[in-house]
């Protein structure tokens, strides 16, 4: 075959491949966009309502304000600086808080998941105050530390403490047995079975609970902001629907809906990385 069928060939096969890619082409732009509208249609339809009822006046638009008058507020918010610094001051109180619930609850976790004694005489009292609303303990929390960042971050870490412990908990108790008496048979510590076994085992529990966790810790964030605060994302809230800022308290609501989306997304994608034999529930 000469060198110059071999050229003829080659082009040949490149009309045909970017024929064929022209060809489906289309097919690919519409898979994509049925699979954007299955997950994302009822969100958009949901937002395109309200957006004309309340131009159109079937809803009360002081009450319910445009979609974009509230993203008129959020934008003027953010590009005043006027929201930014209370997302600085949430993001601290949250942050400070569910770090040192992390730093609690999962050491005691996976120390009373594997000491039955242990678990045994702390559950009583943990199960008391696991069932005891932080809410309700809050103006306890403000007698004994006050009104001020002490007294957030505390109820903060009171209520996202729990979830994160009895997960931990759970995790190292799901760890098969087989597994840990195989480690034993083959001449492992107890350190290594616990590093190599127990430990892996409970991670995507644990995750289940940093996730539940942090959602707790902004439901709780808003709540502690919102009683002797003047700075803060829950703050704003309130501020906005005392003066009825109404556009104003949305755009703070979107905030704090997006910080949550944000936090969920990275503890998926982490969880994602660290247990690749696990896929995350989104």
């Amino acid at each position: 075959m000469s060198l110059q069928h071999i050229e003829q060939s080659v082009t040949i096969r490149a009309r045909e491949d970017r024929t064929g890619l022209g060809a489906d082409f289309p097919r690919l732009a519409n898979r994509t966009v049925i699979r954007f509208l299955s997950r994302y249609g009822i969100l958009i339809a949901f937002l395109a309502i309200w957006q004309v009822s309340s131009r159109a006046g079937w809803v009360n638009p002081a009450v319910l304000p445009p979609i974009d008058t509230i993203v008129s507020a959020l934008w003027n918010g953010l590009a005043g600086g006027t929201l930014l610094g209370d997302i600085a001051i949430s993001l601290q109180r949250a942050g400070l808080a569910f770090a040192a619930a992390v730093a609690v609850a999962i050491p005691l976790g996976l120390f009373m998941g594997q000491v039955r004694a242990v678990e045994t005489a702390l559950d009583p009292i943990l199960q008391v105050f696991r069932q005891t609303s932080a809410l309700a303990l809050y103006p306890v929390f403000i007698l004994l530390l006050g009104l001020g960042e002490a007294s957030k971050v505390f109820v903060i870490f009171w209520a996202t403490l729990f979830p994160l412990l009895l997960n931990t908990i759970s995790g190292v108790k799901q760890v098969d047995p087989k597994l840990l008496e195989m480690a034993r048979v083959y001449g492992a510590t107890r350190l290594t079975a616990f590093r190599r076994v127990v430990l892996p085992g409970a991670v995507p529990s644990i995750f289940v609970g940093l996730r539940l966790s942090a959602t707790t810790a902004l439901l709780l964030l808003i709540a502690s902001e919102m009683i002797g605060a003047n700075k803060g994302i829950g703050f704003q809230v309130m501020n906005a629907q005392y003066n009825f800022q109404i556009p104003l308290m949305f755009a703070a609501i979107v905030i704090l809906a997006g910080l949550g989306l944000i936090a969920n997304q990275a503890l998926v994608s982490l969880q994602r990385r660290l247990c690749r034999w696990s896929s995350p529930i989104d």
